[in-house]
């Protein structure tokens, strides 16, 4: 009992910054030395996500001993000195099992080429789990088919058992991105497919896989879920020289902060609103998207959709005594946002939730490359008018 009450007086004066000038019975400079070993064994008492020293990665603060035995890195302490920031990264062939996984080529962080095949198998950490977040912290592949869309050559595939038309399918460049996927009734695992042609293109990934507990899920149905006032909301592929994807359907989410009661969308400059929009093949620049009329929904093969109200679209004072109605317009193709805008324009809505949706269809290959950019757009939340 008296050498533990010893090391119980040396622990707290170690901790508290103190120095030992003195030598008990018990060797007190040999306990000193391990008292870094004794303390990876202290438990950090809730393992939640930290920033790693290398002021760029997120990883989950742990204990020394848990964070080494589990095969993270330790990136600077956490807990008050207690815990240590673990970093997970994986690469082809690993099964990913930890929170907050940076899955990375091999090459990491340099470039990779000569590959064709890369695959890891991510393991669901727990029944309350039911959406993975992946993002995209740098990812590069090959790009698709320039004329079609179609993800050809290169392929990022996130797969669930049988279920084809759950699938993730990406390719070409979209580092800053974000993707939810629904883990739905897996056998607890997802597998991550790197499909690449043997053509002569250098590949870079580094894509952080978070898996996401019920109480912290994004909407149903939503593909991306943005958070906070403003921020900027862009198609899968929007790079210069790039094209939208194909066969794209999914929703991109905005949560709705207090006090907001609608919010506006603005292209980000001048050309980054180019969604091809006439089936037969046939592109009107001057008009773009929004018009008002409905020959313009019928012609959106490729479309993005926003709901509005009438009351959203705002009448100047003649257009009010010609007697002109206001008319929302939720279907949006073409070279602009709105309608005979040849420079930046902007739209409100004020129904809720905040969601626009991206349906782009089946390849056309006789449509060029340039009207298919896809989109880029800026959003603002707006207050309640009091």
């Amino acid at each position: 009992m008296g050498k533990a009450r010893n090391l119980i007086v040396v622990l707290w004066w170690y901790l508290a910054g103190g120095t030992v000038i003195c030598k008990d019975i018990w060797d007190v400079r040999n306990n000193i030395e391990r008292l870094p070993r004794v303390l990876n064994f202290f438990p950090v008492p809730i393992p939640e996500e930290c920033n790693a020293n290398d002021g760029r990665r997120k990883g989950i603060c742990m204990n020394t001993y848990e964070c080494r035995m589990e095969g993270g890195k330790s990136y600077g302490f956490c807990a008050h000195g207690f815990g240590v920031c673990c970093v997970f990264t994986a690469t082809c062939n690993d099964e990913i099992s930890n929170n907050s996984t940076y899955f990375v080529n091999p090459d990491f962080p340099d470039l990779t080429s000569g590959m064709t095949f890369c695959s890891s198998t991510i393991r669901i950490a727990d029944e309350d789990v039911v959406q993975l977040r992946f993002d995209f912290v740098h990812f590069n592949l090959g790009q698709p088919n320039r004329r079609t869309g179609v993800c050809e050559e290169d392929v990022f595939l996130v797969t669930r058992g049988d279920d084809v038309q759950k699938n993730l399918v990406l390719c070409g460049l979209n580092s800053g991105q974000h993707a939810y996927f629904d883990v739905g009734t897996a056998d607890g695992t997802i597998k991550i497919s790197m499909n690449m042609s043997r053509r002569a293109v250098t590949r870079l990934w580094e894509v952080r896989i978070t898996q996401i507990p019920f109480s912290q899920r994004a909407p149903t149905g939503c593909l991306q879920y943005f958070e906070g006032t403003s921020g900027t909301i862009k198609t899968m592929n929007f790079a210069e020289n790039g094209r939208h994807l194909a066969n794209q359907d999914y929703n991109i989410c905005v949560r709705q902060d207090e006090g907001a009661c609608s919010i506006a969308y603005e292209p980000c400059h001048e050309d980054s609103f180019r969604i091809h929009p006439n089936r037969d093949g046939t592109t009107d620049e001057e008009t773009g998207s929004g018009d008002g009329e409905p020959r313009q929904s019928d012609d959106c093969n490729d479309r993005i959709t926003v709901p509005c109200d009438s009351e959203d679209l705002l009448l100047t004072d003649d257009e009010l005594q010609e007697g002109i109605l206001a008319h929302c317009e939720t279907t949006h193709c073409g070279g602009s946002l709105c309608a005979g805008e040849e420079g930046p324009c902007r739209i409100e809505s004020t129904v809720t939730p905040f969601v626009i949706g991206v349906h782009f269809g089946e390849n056309v290959r006789d449509v060029s490359p340039e009207d298919n950019l896809g989109m880029c757009l800026n959003y603002e939340q707006l207050p309640c008018n009091v």
